[in-house]
């Protein structure tokens, strides 16, 4: 690997596997000097610099960008933790970078728009009903506001230093948020030019700061809205963004409140959508005051009408690699309903179209990280903590430690006894689509099997209440018939059967009595027949039928027509155990996730010609019938 600007020179390797390495050049000696340096164990840094005489410095950091059009450049707030040497002694470091929205100041009782409307596509949003207090404060306090915080109590004594940023529009930066857009982005790539010398930065008290401290190398992490900034800033190919670690992030905003044309809400948040979260992150004076015209016209484009993917979307989607420079380490949880799967599976499949150096470590938790002490065993016999794993990563792209971690496996994925496992890729590259055909001679019940469709079979009908029938209900008990919902079964599995990637659903469907309607399906987990375990929804998927042939168009359906509807639901990686079935349950509206119509809307299904198509690790060999 070429070594950067800042040359690292060895000053000595000991039996113990320790390496001390320092920024001036310099000739290898045999011994450590007094010139300071990082000491690497076992290909990982370690804490040999004070935090307690760590400097910390407050800088206003000039953007590109006026978000809230007072003809002035907005300024973002950062918070910088550094080792004291870089002061006294010369010693660069380079930079791990957290950028947020949720700092100070947040707005907890911002109004929702109720997700309970007449008919659809809706033709007005109530915002009267639906507000969030404490539930929102769990997913928004991501990070604390204060220095010293967990990332520079941990990585400012191993020789770099933490800067904590506050987004364009919240906290103490000025303008107003824009929800994901490319002046947010740029109001973030504004802090890795000032580090690198090609951005201006001044104190409180409007004097110009540089940043000759560093060596330029930055490293961008954060979990959720933090995780996504660095996605963000990665796709304009900043240089001196060296790597990033999104966790739980997100790669397009439409898939976070879309889905296939449809409005569907990040899990436990309904009715949130772009605005209300601008609002959030602006705080109520902000929100109430002189941004309100800005987040009123969020409102207005996000279009909570049809749910199309327009440019308003297309200016919050960062599944576009080609100028990415930076390496990426993913890491996502199998079981997030905030940021669904398929954020981390879109970004990841860009990555590789584009050749990205990558990693990727998935967890079967829900929204955030896996956890610092969750830990995998390589192959070689070694084991590694997740947060040594993320150090490790560090090092490499920062400090350039040559500690191999390139060369392990390529994806971890924890399996649902806890453990983790290593694989050489995501999605497992033994994965082979195998179709499973709807099937059914009665009129509720029906079947998942691999046999020849039947030339001639039922059709099967169910009616919207999912306004008054959770989802939890819809999905028990599949062999009992419904009139809400349809489930298909599959045989009892003779062996283990793994999923690993998207699961495809192909569906001829009619609505009778409405110009449209939801359309949800979940892949479930059914345990042996006759027991009594609760089943477990593996993936979940939306869909509106008006979007049938393209996310960004919306075409009229004729009642009673039959039409073929095809889309993906969220990636996946599950083991169904032997013994278990395969189950897929159809129905309408989702309390937890879809805007709530007024029931009565009459569904038709035509089984025969419908089919499931599941990426089997081994294909239909091993799957057993």
């Amino acid at each position: 690997m070429r070594r950067s600007p800042y040359l690292l020179a060895l000053l000595g390797i000991g039996l113990s596997g320790t390496l001390v390495l320092h920024a001036a050049p310099a000739a290898a000696r045999t011994a450590p000097t007094a010139t300071p340096g990082i000491v690497v164990v076992d290909g990982m840094t370690q804490p040999v610099f004070s935090l307690a005489d760590a400097i910390e410095e407050r800088v206003y950091v000039q953007t590109t960008v006026d978000t809230d059009h007072d003809g002035r450049l907005d300024r973002v707030a950062i918070d910088i933790s550094r080792p004291r040497e870089t002061a006294t002694e010369g010693f660069k470091v380079p930079v791990i970078f957290e950028h947020s929205p949720y700092r100070k100041d947040v707005w907890y009782d911002v109004p929702y728009p109720s997700v309970l409307v007449d008919e659809l596509p809706q033709n007005r949003v109530d915002r009267r009903a639906g507000r969030r207090t404490s539930d929102v404060a769990v997913q928004r306090s991501v990070t604390k506001a204060n220095l010293p915080g967990s990332l520079d109590d941990y990585y400012v004594p191993r020789g770099y230093a933490v800067v904590l940023g506050q987004s364009v529009g919240t906290g103490d930066s000025d303008g107003c948020p824009t929800s994901g857009d490319r002046a947010e982005t740029l109001g973030t790539r504004a802090v890795i030019d000032w580090l690198n010398g090609r951005a201006k930065g001044y104190d409180a008290a409007g004097t110009p700061v540089t940043a000759g401290w560093t060596t330029g190398a930055v490293g961008m992490t954060g979990v959720s809205y933090n995780g996504t900034l660095p996605n963000q800033v990665a796709t304009t190919g900043v240089p001196g963004l060296r790597t990033i670690v999104p966790v739980a992030a997100i790669s397009s905003w439409y898939d976070y409140y879309r889905a296939n044309g449809l409005v569907v809400a990040p899990g436990t948040y309904q009715g949130e959508d772009t605005d209300v979260l601008a609002g959030f992150t602006a705080g109520r004076a902000r929100a109430e005051g002189r941004c309100a015209d800005e987040i009123a016209a969020l409102g207005t484009r996000q279009d909570r009408v049809t749910g199309d993917y327009s440019a308003f979307w297309r200016d919050r989607d960062y599944l576009d690699a080609r100028q990415v420079r930076a390496s990426v380490l993913v890491v996502h949880g199998l079981n997030d309903w905030n940021v669904k799967t398929e954020h981390f599976a879109g970004w990841w499949d860009e990555l590789a179209r584009h050749r990205v150096p990558r990693k990727i470590w998935l967890h079967r938790g829900g929204h955030g990280g896996p956890g610092n002490t969750a830990s995998v065993t390589l192959p070689d016999g070694r084991t590694w903590t997740w947060k040594q794993t993320e150090n490790r990563w560090f090092d490499h792209w920062l400090w350039q430690v040559p500690n191999g971690i390139m060369d392990e496996p390529t994806a971890v994925v924890q399996r649902e006894d806890g453990g983790y496992t290593t694989y050489a890729d995501w999605p497992d590259p033994g994965s082979r689509e195998v179709a499973l055909r709807l099937a059914a001679t009665d009129a509720t019940i029906g079947a998942l099997t691999s046999a020849r469709a039947p030339k001639r079979s039922v059709e099967q009908r169910f009616v919207d209440e999912g306004r008054t029938i959770h989802p939890d209900t819809l999905v028990a008990d599949p062999e009992t018939a419904s009139p809400h919902r349809l489930a298909y079964l599959s045989p009892t599995l003779p062996r283990d059967v793994r999923v690993s990637g998207r699961p495809e659903l192909r569906l001829r469907l009619a609505i009778d009595n409405k110009p449209d309607a939801n359309l949800t399906a979940y892949l479930v987990d059914y345990g042996p027949a006759g027991s009594t375990a609760a089943p477990a929804v593996v993936t979940r998927g939306w869909m509106d039928p008006q979007n049938r042939r393209s996310a960004s168009r919306t075409d009229p359906l004729r009642q009673g027509r039959l039409y073929d509807l095809r889309w993906t639901l969220e990636p996946k990686d599950h083991v169904f155990p032997a013994g278990h079935r395969i189950g897929l349950v159809i129905f309408s509206s989702d309390q937890e996730y879809t805007l709530l119509p007024l029931g009565g809307t009459r569904l038709r299904v035509a089984p025969h010609r419908s089919e499931l198509r599941l990426p089997v690790v081994g294909g239909r060999a091993d799957l057993g019938f």
